[in-house]
């Protein structure tokens, strides 16, 4: 009886070239992140409305935001822990689905209590399957190609967030404000449909529980059209060899991890701070500069636009020179909320300023997604983008909540902006110090693949 043959599944995806089946589940990606960033936003364009209509005050306001990140937190817990057990497919299309039905739900909305466990509930889901779909991309994708991919299908969530502006606009006028919900919602239910029929699992994440091999199989041979598959075939995945399959908290602190993830997770927290109070209150604030409705909601939605921009710019230097490449976007970051936060300009001079706000400071954030799942083995890859992003709404629930504080005090409103400024800065300091022992782990991986003739392994460490 012959030996049974071995498929190391990580050189098959690290040989892959930009392939249809890579671009076609980027795109797939793509679009749920598209309406989770919808979904999420929904509510900063409708609280002018039904603030009026509730006589919500702006600390209730503020609560109402708060509540939505803290269910994004319990859901990047349950959820991470949920798709390393079941499979990030079955796990992202519940997510997908459940977002969509609870958007819904806000069309019944009739009080301030309402608003508040509709918020905490719609966040779980919400928040749960961005870190699957970045570990899921991550998985498939080429070293080479991490960053940019991860960067690309988070522009849809930056996009779906800027498109609730027009939405609202176009909507809230002509049937009020819970209308957009039920577009957010209907449009949700149609993509985890989407899902169901064209999302397929991570061979990484199959091979490395040693589960279904015709499925592997069958996904290796859409990777390589021309490629037999032996009966039988035993799947590993070489590049992840010792890692313990079984999840605990403890592995996400192992060798330089203990360094690398805390310093991620503290930078998260500040980063998410400033991009969610600039997310969540933009349109309230800008009608506090005398702006028109119309102009504060466009100008929310130029900011999230921006910052798919800003991600867009930053990719490619990140896949070349590794987290080190994000520094810059904080830094600049910080320099621009200073200035608007205290020196006087235009009307149209504030609204460019804004912009360019955030193109840096959710480009940054963005640079932040691309990079915090790689240092994770595929066993536990969701429980390690998981727990950050889930630390990091620490920064997401305070954010809104601090603004609403700070809004409803006898500050002047563009001195908030000066106050932000410390958020950029913690998260450039924090960046800069992974970047540079990311470069190390780097260098150190190139100096092995030449001395074996081979490409550098995935950037992981522990």
């Amino acid at each position: 009886m012959g030996e049974r043959a071995t498929i190391d599944v990580s050189e098959i995806i690290e040989r892959q070239k930009l392939t249809g089946f890579l671009i076609g589940l980027a795109v797939i990606s793509w679009i749920i992140t598209f309406f989770d960033g919808l979904d999420s936003n929904l509510i900063s364009f409708a609280s002018p409305y039904f603030a009026s209509e509730f006589h919500l005050n702006k600390v209730q306001t503020g609560n109402i935001f708060s509540m939505g990140l803290l269910g994004t937190l319990i859901g990047g817990f349950i959820l991470g822990y949920v798709g390393d057990r079941i499979g990030r497919r079955p796990t992202m299309i519940l997510a997908t689905a459940g977002f969509g039905v609870l958007t819904l739900g806000f069309y019944l909305a009739n009080s301030y209590g309402s608003l508040w466990a509709l918020r905490l509930a719609n966040g779980i889901p919400l928040g749960g399957m961005l870190p699957l779909a970045w570990a899921l991309n991550i998985e498939y994708a080429p070293k080479r190609y991490r960053a940019t991919i991860v960067t690309v299908i988070m522009m849809g969530y930056s996009l779906g967030t800027a498109v609730g502006g027009p939405v609202a606009i176009w909507l809230i006028p002509m049937f009020g404000w819970r209308a957009v919900f039920v577009f957010g919602g209907i449009a949700a239910i149609a993509s985890a449909m989407v899902l169901f029929v064209l999302l397929p699992e991570s061979i990484r994440f199959l091979a490395s529980k040693g589960q279904q091999p015709e499925r592997i199989a069958a996904v290796i041979q859409r990777i390589e059209e021309n490629r037999v598959v032996p009966a039988g075939a035993e799947f590993v995945v070489g590049d992840e060899a010792g890692h313990a399959k079984n999840f605990k908290p403890s592995l996400l602190f192992l060798g330089e991890l203990r360094w690398i993830t805390p310093l991620i997770w503290v930078a998260y927290i500040f980063s998410s701070m400033a991009v969610f109070f600039i997310v969540n209150w933009t349109p309230l604030v800008f009608e506090a500069l005398k702006f028109t409705r119309t102009e504060a909601a466009a100008a929310a939605s130029m900011n999230s636009a921006m910052g798919a921009l800003g991600g867009l710019l930053l990719m490619r230097f990140t896949d070349k020179r590794g987290a080190i490449a994000i520094t810059a976007m904080p830094v600049i970051t910080g320099g621009l909320l200073l200035f608007a936060g205290f020196v006087t300009i235009g009307h149209d001079a504030f609204l460019v300023l804004s912009a360019l706000i955030g193109g840096f400071l959710i480009g940054g954030h963005f640079g932040l997604h691309s990079i915090c799942g790689i240092f994770y083995p595929s066993a536990y890859r969701g429980n390690g983008a998981g727990w950050a992003t889930s630390v990091a709404k620490i920064g997401s629930v305070a954010g809104p909540y601090l603004g609403g504080m700070i809004l409803s005090t006898s500050l002047p409103v563009r001195h908030i902006y000066a106050v932000l400024a410390v958020c950029p800065a913690v998260f450039a300091l924090c960046i800069f110090v992974v970047g540079r022992k990311h470069s190390r782990i780097l260098g150190r991986e190139a100096l092995a693949a030449e001395a074996a003739g081979i490409a550098p392994a995935a950037q992981r460490v522990g």
